[in-house]
């Protein structure tokens, strides 16, 4: 009996010990197994928030939601396939546990090392990416200048084109008005076709334009040929280009920003032109500018082939995954371009930024005029004049407005804009000479650069991605209605009641908007900057 009992113990001891040693070793061996699940999940859940954020940053009101749900659909999917994958491979069916071991035992470095790699993969992509959407940033900022440069250059000789071509001062007027209205017809068309074909097509065609329009007036020996010229101006919107790269390569948070420097190209476009075109018809010939810009024009529909990719071979920051009615109907459609007032918000920021800035537009096109018999400048005296108005608006829109717009809401940055400007028209009904209007210039730009840009950036941002471009293309319609209707306001008022008139009007509509902008509560899609 007593070697029974020392033989059923020595049993149990060799079966309990192996026993236990198996139970001791065996959260060791599933712990890498538990690691890699718990790394597939962190993983999932990584791409649930990834998701998250791009659907915050879409900003679509109907048809966006619709996507955004489908999005993290997905997700969910892919998390609980995780879930499902990891649980699966976590024990295969007839492996042994010698052969789990080791494979676990392999699996953390081989995951690890997969991870890295991938990880690496993935930030120098997105580094390459995001150096590459900045390169076309910057290559849209060169073609908005020299464009710029090209219209101001046009613009100084034009009136003494018009005058060796036996046109009077009223029929210049009618050129004048002729180009304007030409622009504003143009503006939401060629926003629309920016929409249907991209922002690359959209700089072909404003470049191509300008070609045609300065080969025509390089060959304009007769007042109808010059009047033809005027023609290709339907499509020169060379701005709302530039501004449709920026707003497809910029998160609505540095929208404002990008915008704004869009004003430095302004400020060398009014310098660099007017000087240019000057020194170049006096020296050479009055229609030397016209064949620079003509030769330039061809330049820059080179350089938009060359460096401005196509929609497909650039990732945009707002993806389009459903086709909407814009991108569907006529770029002629005018039901499509009036749907865009229906959104929230911008018919009443859209009015805000016509009529702040319509008394001063007003004054600016009858600033020529004002220079001379208000002011009493000579020609050389106003065009130094407009330099300074140039460099105060580069030093503005390159490096005050991106700054504020770090530090406030759109929201603020818009009150503020009309706020100023109600004081830039007490500023303009006290004024007496020239040196006054120097000080009051500052506000002035101030005010009208921070009303363009943020009131751009607002609209751009109340309206489904794939109709930034008509956006884009209405608003730039709001200057050329300006030149189309001011001669014949701007005169009247400055006839009967004098300079001083520009100044009371301007003051009484801001403080009228400002009221309106504090009482009301516009739906804003804002977003403070970071």
């Amino acid at each position: 009996m007593g070697h029974l009992r020392r033989s059923m113990a020595s049993r149990s001891r060799e079966v309990l010990i192996p026993l236990c040693l198996v139970l001791v070793r065996l959260p060791q061996r599933l712990a890498p197994q538990f690691k890699r699940v718990v790394d597939k999940l962190e993983g999932a859940r990584c791409r649930v928030v990834k998701i998250t954020r791009t659907v915050r940053e879409i900003e679509v009101v109907q048809p966006g939601k619709e996507e955004a749900g489908g999005d993290l659909i997905a997700a969910n999917n892919n998390l609980k396939g995780s879930y499902r994958d990891d649980a699966a491979k976590l024990f295969l069916p007839g492996q042994s546990a010698a052969s789990r071991a080791m494979s676990a035992a392999s699996t953390p470095a081989s995951s690890g090392a997969e991870q890295g790699a991938a990880r690496t993969k993935s930030e120098g992509e997105e580094r390459s990416e995001e150096a590459k959407k900045q390169q076309v940033i910057l290559v849209a900022y060169l073609i908005a200048t020299l464009d710029l440069i090209f219209l101001f250059m046009q613009l100084g000789v034009m009136p003494y084109l018009a005058k060796s071509l036996g046109l009077d001062s009223v029929g210049f007027g009618y050129l004048q008005t002729t180009f304007g209205v030409l622009q504003l017809v143009g503006g939401p068309i060629f926003g629309r076709f920016a929409d249907q074909f991209g922002a690359r097509a959209a700089l072909m065609l404003s470049c191509s334009s300008g070609s045609a329009f300065f080969l025509l007036a390089s060959i304009s020996t007769s007042v109808p040929l010059l009047f033809l010229s005027r023609l290709p101006a339907v499509f020169m919107h060379g701005i709302p280009g530039a501004q449709k790269v920026i707003t497809d390569l910029t998160t609505p948070s540095q929208r404002a920003g990008a915008l704004g420097k869009l004003g430095l190209c302004f400020g060398i476009g009014i310098i660099v032109g007017s000087a240019l075109g000057g020194v170049l018809s006096t020296k050479f010939g009055i229609f030397v500018p016209i064949y620079v810009g003509l030769v330039g024009s061809l330049v820059s529909t080179a350089i938009v082939m060359v460096w401005i990719p196509s929609q497909a071979e650039l990732k945009s920051e707002h993806p389009v995954t459903q086709r909407s009615p814009s991108q569907s109907g006529s770029v002629f459609s005018l039901r499509e371009i009036l749907r865009l007032m229906k959104f929230p918000g911008v018919m009443e920021v859209f009015i805000i930024k016509v009529f702040a800035g319509l008394p001063i537009g007003l004054f600016l096109i009858m600033f020529s005029i004002i220079s001379m018999d208000f002011f009493g400048l000579e020609a050389v005296q106003s065009g130094y004049l407009m330099s300074y108005f140039g460099v105060l608006q580069m030093v503005v829109q390159g490096l005050v407005i991106g700054r504020l717009t770090s530090l406030c809401t759109e929201r603020t940055l818009l009150r503020l804009s009309v706020f100023v400007f109600a004081g830039v028209g007490l500023g303009m009904a006290l004024m007496r000479n020239v040196l006054h209007y120097c000080i009051v210039a500052v506000p002035l730009v101030f005010a009208f650069s921070t009303l363009g840009t943020i009131t751009d950036s607002i609209l751009t941002k109340s309206v489904p991605a794939s109709d930034t471009g008509t956006m884009l293309g209405i608003c730039a319609s709001v200057q050329p209605l300006t030149r189309t209707v001011g001669p014949a306001i701007g005169g009247l008022l400055y006839k009967q009641f004098g300079v001083s008139s520009f100044g009371y009007l301007q003051l009484v509509v801001n403080v009228g908007l400002f009221v309106y902008l504090l009482k009301s509560n516009i739906p804003l899609k804002e977003r403070k900057g970071l």
